[in-house]
């Protein structure tokens, strides 16, 4: 079967999200969730559509950068909407600046996305309390809303947090004069936005309101002056405000907060009661070391459908020949990714920049070199001893652990009926360190 490399090449771009609610790119998608412990996604819309559709929900969501939960939130999003909800899926990089974000950012972010989606319904709604906010926030941004192409909440709302985020000193006093009026500008949002799009998306036959943020979870964790990082000042500190939207909320949140002490703040502030959900990788492994065979299977279909997406399931793998000179080749690309979707990805995309299908195994070696050279680089001694600890213990305790092995992506998690386990990145298992660490661990054995 012939091969559309340029096609192929586009759909192995790690940096590009799937939107499951379109026609081709539900073709790429693969459902893990019989090997991540669970129908994460689906117990998220179930909650919105089944436990509590007419009254708001805020679910939390979490996982590794890179695992896949873009495209998990995006076939949410398609779900939900066939199931009769409006849902707004949004990226929160796209209104924030991640280095130094408040409250009054993210309010001002989901008012603008929201005003956005309904003024594409032709749904026409002007806040009075809001619009005089901004009116005043403009001002003080030194842009004021003069032209009539203002006149809507959304280019409103989209000029202000543009000019915020591009001037950290305009930001600030921005800050100083909305961080007061929070509760007030909560009410507005809740009575004036969210209330009246709610009742009017019914009054036109749909279920309900449903806000997804993504890439919320790549706050930066930098120090604040109280003390407090940046992400426990927002999702547990300021975390019942962010509860508190007048819609069915969805944030992902930083992975980091679910090894914080105030784990369980977390959870009854921002999640009212519920724990966050969190995606793990894919298994290649099982706990005892053998061979995840279902695991496995899924990362072959996922690569194979980039290349043959109009084929069914068991015809894919009679053409593995087509875009790997075999089935070995593909497995260690399967393998060595650990389960990380976009790393795996990644080696695949930077195997096509070198060659044309049939992929060789002497170029994902070098490949696979190449990745393992540059993530070493930034690991120290310490840091190679907890690694070591991991692989023993299959097990990562408290933040700063966290932030020192999953947060480079040294370590990975994954989820069984036993619950979550850890093993190491096993691009790092390519090294010569870890190589004479595991035979002096045999021999000692």
């Amino acid at each position: 079967m012939k091969l559309d490399l340029p096609k192929v090449y586009r759909a192995c771009n790690p940096s590009q999200t799937l939107a499951v609610g379109n026609d081709r790119d539900r073709k790429y998608y693969i459902d893990f969730s019989s090997v991540r412990g669970g129908k994460i996604v689906e117990a998220l819309g179930r909650t919105i559509r089944l436990l509590s559709p007419d009254e708001p929900t805020c679910q939390l969501f979490t996982g590794h950068i890179g695992c896949g939960k873009s495209t998990e939130l995006m076939r949410l999003k398609a779900e939900l909407e066939q199931q009769g909800f409006h849902v707004i899926y949004f990226e929160s990089t796209q209104d924030l600046d991640m280095a130094d974000v408040d409250i009054s950012d993210i309010l001002l972010a989901i008012a603008r996305q929201v005003s956005e989606s309904l003024e594409s319904l032709q749904i026409k709604i002007g806040p009075k309390y809001f619009s005089e906010l901004l009116k005043v926030s403009a001002e003080i941004l030194q842009a004021p809303l003069e032209s009539s192409s203002d006149s809507t909440l959304n280019l409103g709302i989209a000029k202000i947090t543009a000019k915020a985020k591009e001037n950290p000193n305009l930001r600030r006093r921005l800050r100083e004069y909305l961080e007061p009026r929070t509760a007030v500008i909560l009410e507005s949002i809740n009575a004036e936005l969210l209330g009246r799009a709610t009742e009017e998306l019914k009054r036109r036959g749909k279920k309900g309101l449903v806000v997804i943020v993504d890439n919320l979870d790549r706050v930066d964790p930098r120090p604040l002056p109280s003390g407090r990082s940046q992400p426990e000042y927002l999702f547990i500190d300021r975390g019942e405000q962010l509860s508190k939207l007048n819609c069915h909320l969805v944030y992902t949140i930083p992975l980091g907060l679910i090894f914080s002490n105030e784990y369980q703040s977390l959870t009854n502030r921002l999640g009212g009661g519920v724990p966050p959900r969190v995606l793990p990788m894919i298994p290649v492994r099982l706990r005892d070391g053998s061979d995840c065979e279902e695991g496995m299977a899924l990362l072959r279909q996922m690569v194979l459908a980039r290349a043959f997406p109009d084929l069914d399931y068991t015809k894919r793998l009679d053409e593995v020949t087509e875009i790997f000179d075999s089935q070995e080749t593909l497995d260690r690309l399967c393998r060595v990714s650990g389960g990380h979707l976009r790393n795996l990805l990644g080696l695949l995309f930077r195997c096509l920049q070198e060659e044309d299908p049939p992929l060789s195994r002497d170029c994902l070696e070098r490949v696979i070199r190449e990745s393992s050279n540059h993530l070493i680089k930034g690991i120290t001694n310490y840091e190679w001893e907890l690694l070591f600890q991991v692989v023993q213990q299959q097990s990562v305790r408290g933040e700063l652990e966290y932030q020192t092995l999953l947060r480079g992506l040294f370590v990975f998690e994954y989820l069984d009926r036993q619950g979550s386990w850890f093993s190491i990145n096993p691009i790092l298992e390519e090294t010569a360190k870890f190589q004479s660490w595991q035979q002096n661990n045999l021999i000692d054995g």
